[in-house]
């Protein structure tokens, strides 16, 4: 890394270069030799100690705890904290006119990603750059324009938003804790976890592994755009018939499940986790089905035909309290379904989640074609008339399933 000036840290902190001679004084920053007597890793320090300045902690305490050793900011010159971005030499003012980004979109857009809106005459940060070329090629194209940038913007941050939070929970859980038990005060914890992630080759492979993830993701929403696009068409030809038989699709939830985990901790949270997959597994292989995806606190079933999906998703909904877990909702639904790859695609599966959504706890929805057959033995439904589902375009009619 190349040494920077008392000015230049300054320009790429966003501070004063008095200010960076005040941090020096106090033992802050330490200033080594020479004419650059600073590195890029000290803009990370100075961010972070007027952060804490103005929020209300007193610099001159931290420069107390950094000479009585119980603080150091050491551990940002470790390589993960070397990827948190700095300013660059241009203007946010100048990137518009340069790339013809008009400011308000530029300022919106980086908004919605998650950046802080800034003045247009401040540096735009580097990794902030990288998103221009994205909106140079949604503006020429007409593709993205004010409105879809920015809600393009806020689907990545809330996805990646998740992401960051749970990789600080492992990071808090599998690195920091075990060395706070063996006696490590948090200074010393924080340094020894950062040169782990640094010996294990954790970023890169975090890197790898998030993009192998985000493809996925694409696959996934990409062939159930294509199939509910080919269901689309087939319909508006009247190719889409009613075969004799068709599948259905479960999808039960837990109502309550994330509070309780919250509330009584991990190990329970384990234990509800392992008795919700044996029951699930059992009722629906008992009745023609296969859990295909679970999804936290709930799962996707598919079944050969609606009846077993009906029976199936009663008897779990009577013995989940039965077994200690919070009661469950379920929607069912039948009609084509689109095997992909391993997953499930069409408006059958979409039906079924917002059915389900849509039920309350203990309660069993069908559509209407779950009930076009032969109702199962012992099982009524009761009419629901019309609902308008979310993600629906027209109101669907609904069912409950109750035995007889």
């Amino acid at each position: 890394m190349n040494g920077l000036s008392a000015s230049g840290l300054a320009d790429l902190a966003g501070v004063t270069e008095a200010e960076v001679g005040r941090l020096v004084d106090l033992g802050v920053l330490v200033a080594r030799d020479g004419a650059g007597p600073f590195l890029e890793t000290d803009v990370q320090k100075v961010r972070l100690a007027t952060a804490c300045e103005r929020a209300g902690l007193p610099m001159a305490g931290i420069a107390a705890a950094i000479r009585g050793g119980r603080l150091s900011f050491a551990f940002l010159e470790a390589a993960p904290y070397r990827r948190w971005a700095v300013r660059s030499a241009r203007t946010y003012r100048r990137v518009s006119q340069e790339t013809g980004v008009p400011l308000e979109l530029l300022a919106s857009a980086l908004e919605a990603i998650g950046f802080a809106r800034m003045a247009p005459d401040e540096l735009i940060r580097e990794d902030e750059l990288e998103v221009v070329p994205l909106l140079q090629l949604g503006l020429s194209t007409g593709v993205l324009d004010q409105v879809w940038s920015t809600r393009l913007g806020r689907g990545y941050a809330e996805g990646l938003r998740l992401i960051a939070r749970v990789e600080k929970e492992v990071w808090q859980a599998r690195f920091m804790a075990p060395m706070l038990a063996s006696g490590a005060d948090q200074q010393t914890a924080m340094e020894l976890a950062a040169q782990r992630g640094i010996d294990l080759n954790l970023t890169p492979l975090i890197d790898r592994a998030l993009m192998a993830a985000y493809r996925r993701q694409q696959e996934l929403a990409w062939i159930e755009q294509l199939v509910e696009d080919i269901e689309a068409a087939l319909e508006a030809t009247g190719v889409l018939g009613r075969p004799e038989r068709v599948p259905a699709m479960c999808f039960l939830d837990l109502v309550g499940y994330t509070r309780l985990t919250e509330e009584h901790g991990d190990q329970v949270a384990a234990e509800l986790a392992e008795t919700l997959a044996v029951l699930v597994d059992r009722s629906s292989r008992e009745h023609g089905g296969v859990p295909v995806k679970w999804l936290g606190d709930g799962v996707m079933i598919h079944f050969r035909d609606p009846a077993g999906a009906v029976l199936a998703a009663l008897q779990m909904v009577e013995e989940f309290p039965q077994a200690g877990l919070p009661p469950a909702h379920v929607g069912v639904a039948a009609g084509p379904v689109v095997v992909q790859g391993g997953d499930y695609f069409g408006r059958t599966v979409n039906l079924a989640a917002r059915i389900a959504a849509h039920a309350s706890a203990s309660r069993v929805l069908v559509s209407e074609r779950v009930v076009e057959r032969a109702p199962p033995q012992g099982v009524t439904f009761v009419e629901l008339g019309r609902v308008q589902l979310e993600g629906i375009a027209h109101p669907v009619r609904l069912l409950e399933a109750r035995r007889a």
